[in-house]
This record gives structure tokens, sequence and C-alpha cells, in this order.
């Protein structure tokens, strides 16, 4: 009896032990598994996500262009003498033939009188000649005189008939250099520079040949504005698209909300190597004056793609050695390093011609530690509304 005493008193003081062990032990150890899975937690890295959009098939891309009259010609004289008379100043609208100025020249008009009158001596020699030709001539019919002197007086009036063409042109060459004492307006345009007065010497902008010597002066600048180009450098990205026919239009920062409508006309064909852009020309009406040649303007294209593509945060762009990767989140929480292939940069967003798929889960503003195949931790996804797109 006292054995079965002693052994239930045992037991009963194990199963204290056993109790009071276990009620220290057993927290312990739940602390530690949740101590070790709040570091594991801790430890994967805590990223936002958010899904790509759809790029607009047809959108605006803004150029900067230099407006130029359609015609810009630099007024030369082509004889020299002193300025009479200017009738046009800068900003006048002049019609193609006006006058703009006169020369005063008395020496070429001198030269054009002498040569004139040796002009009329040679016409009278060739009378001359061309009379004893014609005797001599009718005299050898008769035998009264030798061939050696037929042949003298013919070749004499040939000469003479030379010396009157001679004394012909010389004559038209300075008449012309007479007329061009008047210096008129090539084309309809404006007076853009005037840059003579009464009374300067002016010395011929040209040699004879056609082509200036740097000695002459020019006296006006005058362009075609009714009519202006615009010269675009448009980036190699859209050098295929801007073909000829489509439609730009013109802004202004001088004139906000106005725009100007123009048409693509030509391609240079060919891209600067230097800067990889096309160069190309918008033709706009300006019958209002509001354009001026030389000012700088905006050039709004509407260019469609017909290539599907997808627009993501350029913060979410990844420089690897292999390649320009963009991370995104699959089977809920891993890393998956995307080689992607940009198109446009917006700034903000880029366009992603390739490697994206539509549903994609992209990590935004990535850490660069994030590697292939890394569990992380997904915040609530931002819904594609909030993605920001051009």
């Amino acid at each position: 009896m006292k054995r079965l005493r002693f052994f239930v008193v045992v037991i009963l003081v194990l199963a204290v032990v056993g109790l009071v062990v276990a009620s220290g032990i057993l927290p312990r150890i739940k602390q530690g598994q949740t101590l070790k899975h709040d570091t594991m937690i801790a430890a994967e890295p805590a990223v936002t996500v958010t899904r790509p959009k759809v790029g607009n098939p047809a959108e605006e891309v803004i150029l900067p262009g230099n407006i130029q009259a359609f015609i810009d010609a630099p007024i030369y004289a082509r004889t020299s003498g002193y300025l009479k008379a200017w009738y046009f100043d800068i900003g006048a609208h002049v019609k193609k033939g006006q006058l703009l100025a006169v020369i005063e020249s008395p020496e070429v008009d001198q030269q054009l009188a002498q040569a004139k009158e040796d002009l009329d001596t040679a016409q009278a020699n060739l009378k001359l000649a061309q009379i004893t030709s014609t005797r001599y001539v009718d005299l050898f019919k008769t035998d009264s005189v030798a061939k050696q002197d037929v042949d003298n007086a013919v070749q004499d009036a040939a000469a003479k008939a030379a010396t009157v063409k001679s004394a012909q042109a010389n004559v038209a060459r300075l008449q012309q250099m007479v007329d061009f004492e008047k210096v008129y307006m090539p084309f309809d345009g404006v007076v853009t520079a005037r840059n003579t007065d009464i009374g300067q010497l002016i010395q011929s902008g040209d040699t004879g040949t056609g082509s200036t010597t740097g000695t002459g002066k020019e006296l006006f600048h005058v362009a075609a504005i009714d009519r202006l180009r615009v010269f675009v450098e448009v980036p190699q990205t859209y050098s295929h698209a801007t073909k000829p026919g489509i439609k730009a239009d013109l802004t202004l920062p001088e004139l906000p909300g106005k725009r100007f409508p123009g048409t693509l006309v030509r391609t240079a064909d060919s891209m600067d190597p230097t800067t990889r852009t096309l160069t190309v020309e918008i033709d706009v009406p300006n019958r209002t004056g509001e354009l001026y040649p030389g000012a700088y303007t905006q050039a709004h294209f509407k260019i469609k793609s017909n290539q599907v593509t997808l627009i993501a945060p350029s913060s979410s762009l990844m420089f690897r050695s292999e390649g320009l990767r963009m991370p995104t989140v699959v089977n809920r929480n891993r890393i998956s390093l995307v080689p992607v292939e940009l198109g446009r940069d917006f700034g903000d967003t880029v366009e992603v011609v390739s490697g994206l798929s539509e549903n994609a889960l992209i990590v935004e503003n990535p850490p660069d530690s994030l590697v292939e195949g890394e569990i992380v931790r997904v915040v609530q996804p931002k819904s594609p509304q909030n993605t920001v797109a051009p």
C-alpha cells in the first residue's frame, strides 16, 4: 500500500514537473517560430507593382522647327555708280517688277553712246565694202579686174560684216549695263533689309561671269513670305512614319492657342550620321503674315503606329551587363527579369515594343539588388488608371 502511494506521489510530482517545464518551453518554441517567420518576411523586399498600358496607335509628336522664307534672295548691283534713289524700305511688300532703286552711272552711259557711234561707223564701212565687192564681182564678169582684187573686196566686206556684229554685241552689253542701273523686284515679296542710301558708291557685285566677287555690297534683301518652309529634324524613331503628305500644325510660344496648318512636302531621304535625324520640309501658307521667316516654331505631327506597344514607367528599367531588363512579379512573389526593347522615351514613361506582356506586373522603382527568382513581398498593386501614359 505504501509502495502504491509512493508511485502515485512520484507520478504526480513528475506530472507537475512536466507541466512546469512545458509551460516554460512551449512559449519559447512558439516565440522562436514566430521570430523565424517574421525574420523571413522582413528579409523579403517589399515591392509595389503596376500593369503596363496599351500605347495609343495615333499620337501627337512635337518637334522644334525653323521657319524660312519660301524664296530668299540678296539683291546686288550689276553696274557700278552712285545710288540716285531708293523706293522701298524694310517691311515693304513689293510686287514683281517694281522699281527698288536707281543707280547713276554716267561713265557707262558714255560708253554706250560711244559704242553706238562705233556701230554706226562699222555699218558705214560695211556698206561701202559691200558696194565695192559688188562692183568688183560685176567687173570680173567682163575680165576688167583680176580675180585677186575680187577676192580681196569680197573678204573685206565679210570682215566688215563681222565688225558690225561685234559692235552690235558691244552695244547690247552696254545697254544691259545701263538697264542694270535700275534695280527691280525679282518676285512678289517683302524687303527684309536695306543696306544702302542715296549718294553711296555702289560697286558691281558681279564680275560678268555670274559669280559675286565680294567687293559688291548687298543693296537689299528680299523674301517671299506668302508661303513659308519649315525645316524639322525628325528622330530616327519617327523617320519612317513622317512621309510626304501628312499634316503638321505649327505653334509659336508668342501665339498660345493658335495653330497654323501645314503639309509635309519632302524629306531628305537620308539620315544625318551625327544626330541620327531626318530633315523634313513643311510648307505652310502665310497669307495673314503672322509667321516670320527665321522664327522658332514647334511642329505637331499626327503619327500613326501599326505596331502594338505598351507604356511602362521608366523608373522600372534596370541596366544589367547582359542588357536592359524590366523586373516583373510571377507566381505571386517571385521576380522575373524580362529583357525588353524600347521605343520612344516620354520622360516618366517609356514605350516597350517587345519583351513585355500586357498582363505583366511590373515592379516600380526596383532596388538594384533584385535578382532573378528572388522572393519578394508584393504591396497592393496599383490600378491601371494610376499608370501615366502619354
